[in-house]
C-alpha cells in the first residue's frame, strides 16, 4: 500500500473513531530537537563525558547511580530537566489535539516519555497517562516514604561539558535526604508509581466509554516496547507512526515509515479535505 493510500485509510479510521487513544515514544519529540537515545551512541553524542568514561544508558538511567556518583546522576537528570523546560513543543502536539477534538470522547495519552511535553502543549492532564513517570516530580531516593512532589522549585546549575551537578542537592522534604526524579529507570525498585497508577485508573475509567477506539502511536520503539505492547494490547486498529520501525501486527493496521510532524500533517491535511 503506497504512503498516499495509507494517509487516505488513516484519515477515515479516526473520522469513524468515538475515542483515540495516542501512544507517544521518544520520537515524538525529535521534531521538537528533542534527543529520542537510541542506544549508546545517541547518549555519548548528547553527553560526551558519559561516552569517555564509556557510561550505558542502562547505568546513568539507574536508581544504583544516585548512591555511587550523585553528582553525576543529578548531572544528567539536571540537564535533562533544563532541557524539557526550555523546549517548545513542534506543530504536531497542536494537529493531535484539533484532531482529538472530532471522537465523541475525545483522546487519552499513553506515554512512556518523562518530558511534560503533552502538558506543555496544552492537552487535558488528567488525560495523560507516563507509564515511565515525569522528570517534573520528585521523589526520595530511599525512599522514605510514598511522598511524590512538584520539583517546579528545583532550579540545578549543570557542568554541561563534564555532566555534573554544581549547586546543591535536591532533598526529601521529610527525611532531608537525597531526591530523584519520579521516573521509573532500569532495575529500578524504588521507584513510586502511585501517581502513574492513578493516572491508569483514570484511563482506564476513559476506555471503558470508548466503544470504537483507534490507537495512533507515534515515535515509540523496539528496544523498550512499553507503548508498543500498550498499542496492541487492545486489539484495536493501529496508526504506527515511526520512520525506522513501521511495522504492524494486523492486516487492520497502518504503518507509516515518516517522522511525527510529518505523518501528523499528511493525516490532517487529508481528514479537512474530507470534513
Amino acid at each position: 500500500m503506497q504512503t498516499e493510500e495509507k494517509i487516505r485509510k488513516a484519515a477515515e479510521l479516526i473520522r469513524q473513531a468515538d475515542g483515540l487513544l495516542i501512544g507517544a515514544g521518544a520520537g515524538m519529540g525529535v521534531d521538537s530537537g528533542l534527543p529520542d537515545f537510541r542506544g549508546n551512541e545517541g547518549l555519548w553524542r548528547a553527553y560526551p563525558k558519559l561516552g569517555k568514561h564509556r557510561i550505558s544508558f542502562v547505568e546513568i538511567a539507574n536508581p544504583n547511580a544516585f548512591t555511587d556518583n550523585a553528582r553525576l546522576a543529578w548531572g544528567f537528570y539536571g540537564h535533562r530537566l533544563q532541557r524539557y523546560r526550555e523546549t517548545q513543543p513542534h506543530e504536531g502536539f497542536a494537529i493531535l489535539r484539533k484532531i482529538a477534538e472530532k471522537p465523541a470522547h475525545g483522546a487519552f495519552v499513553f506515554t512512556s516519555n518523562v518530558d511534560g511535553q503533552f502538558q506543555k502543549a496544552g492537552f487535558d492532564e488528567t488525560r495523560i497517562a507516563e507509564c515511565h513517570g515525569s522528570i517534573h516530580h520528585l521523589q526520595c531516593t530511599l525512599p522514605c516514604s510514598a511522598a511524590i512532589w512538584p520539583g517546579n522549585g528545583v532550579n540545578v546549575e549543570i557542568d554541561e561539558e563534564n555532566c555534573q551537578l554544581l549547586s546543591g542537592f535536591p532533598v526529601c522534604p521529610e527525611c532531608k535526604g537525597l531526591s530523584r526524579p519520579n521516573i521509573l529507570m532500569f532495575n529500578d525498585w524504588g521507584w513510586i508509581s502511585n501517581r502513574t497508577e492513578l493516572q491508569m485508573e483514570r484511563l482506564n475509567k476513559w476506555y471503558r466509554k470508548v466503544s470504537n477506539l483507534v490507537v495512533i502511536e507515534i515515535g515509540a520503539g523496539v528496544h523498550v516496547p512499553t507503548v508498543r505492547r500498550a498499542s496492541e494490547s487492545f486489539n484495536v486498529p493501529i496508526i504506527r507512526i515511526n520512520p525506522d520501525y513501521p511495522e504492524v501486527p494486523k492486516s487492520s493496521d497502518i504503518g507509516l515509515a515518516l517522522g511525527a510532524l510529518d505523518a501528523l500533517r499528511l493525516i490532517d491535511a487529508r481528514i479537512g479535505q474530507s470534513a
